[in-house]
């Protein structure tokens, strides 16, 4: 099989964790779509590394949603969905 199609066939995952105050939904596997309740995104939460290297990177986006700001990179998935409460 090749790399393409293995990458196609990968699906996305729900999050590991639930927040209160956040909704977190697949945006595409090893990504997750941070909002608030009532739609507004705040960033995203990106799987890195695999096995026992396992972290979670946030970005929120700035104002206008066009770029983003690295907040940084986590030993949870937990850790990095907090930062954006």
């Amino acid at each position: 099989m090749s790399a393409i199609a293995t990458n196609a066939t990968r699906i996305r995952e729900p999050f590991p964790d639930v927040v209160p105050g956040l909704q977190i939904s697949p945006a595409a596997p090893g990504l997750w779509r941070v909002t608030r309740p009532q739609g507004a995104v705040l960033g995203h939460i990106e799987r890195r590394g695999f096995g026992d290297e396992v972290r979670f990177g946030a970005k929120r986006l700035v104002a206008g949603g066009i770029r983003s700001i690295e907040l940084g990179e986590f030993w949870s998935s937990r850790a990095a969905a907090e930062v954006f409460r």
